[in-house]
């Protein structure tokens, strides 16, 4: 019973040290994967990058993972308030660390 005991613990701690492990651009890109590249991805199909291209008509690239020009709060804020059609997101979906990395990894300067 011991040697389970320890083999959880073990294992538990190796899953804790792999997480914190993570970089906040690999685990701000992760949330943006999984959350906005459905729409917001680049290429054909997504309604997000589709609708932000006829917005700024060229003048700003459509695809977010592309933009420079996008600050963190500005980020959290569409994320939490939603806009347009594109609905709100839950701590419960998004929490607050997932958020500040996907702000952190669409915020910085390319």
């Amino acid at each position: 019973m011991n040697v389970r005991l320890l083999s959880a613990a073990a294992a538990l701690v190796l899953c804790a040290t792999a997480s914190a492990a993570e970089s906040p651009t690999t685990q701000g890109k992760a949330v943006f994967d999984k959350w906005c590249g459905p729409c917001h991805a680049a290429g054909p199909g997504h309604p997000g990058t589709t609708a932000i291209a006829a917005l700024y008509k060229g003048s700003k690239p459509a695809a977010l993972e592309e933009r420079k020009d996008l600050t963190a709060p500005v980020v959290k804020q569409f994320v939490r308030k939603g806009v347009s059609v594109m609905p709100f997101f839950r701590k419960t979906e998004i929490s607050d660390v997932e958020l500040d990395a996907l702000a952190a990894y669409l915020s910085k300067k390319k």
